[in-house]
């Protein structure tokens, strides 16, 4: 006998989960430019590790290293 699935809601408002999806959705395109050995090196990452998306590993490395910056460089009052 299989188990059902129960989908839990948990009594969140359903527009409140439309607005927070809406948020999310990636419409901002950015082109950047790789010279031969950046790409050679992409590829070679990709495939030791199994990346199928060179979109996720872009995006995730950079959103990294920008966040990181902006810990480490925050304003400080004194």
């Amino acid at each position: 006998m299989a188990k059902r699935k129960i989908k839990a809601t948990g009594g969140v408002d359903p527009e409140y989960l439309k607005k927070q999806r809406a948020s999310l959705v990636r419409k901002h395109r950015q082109v950047i430019y790789l010279n031969d050995s950046e790409m050679a090196a992409i590829k070679v990452y990709c495939e030791k590790f199994r990346v199928g998306t060179k979109a996720v590993l872009f995006r995730e490395a950079i959103m990294e290293k920008v966040l990181t910056e902006l810990e480490d460089n925050h304003p400080t009052l004194f």
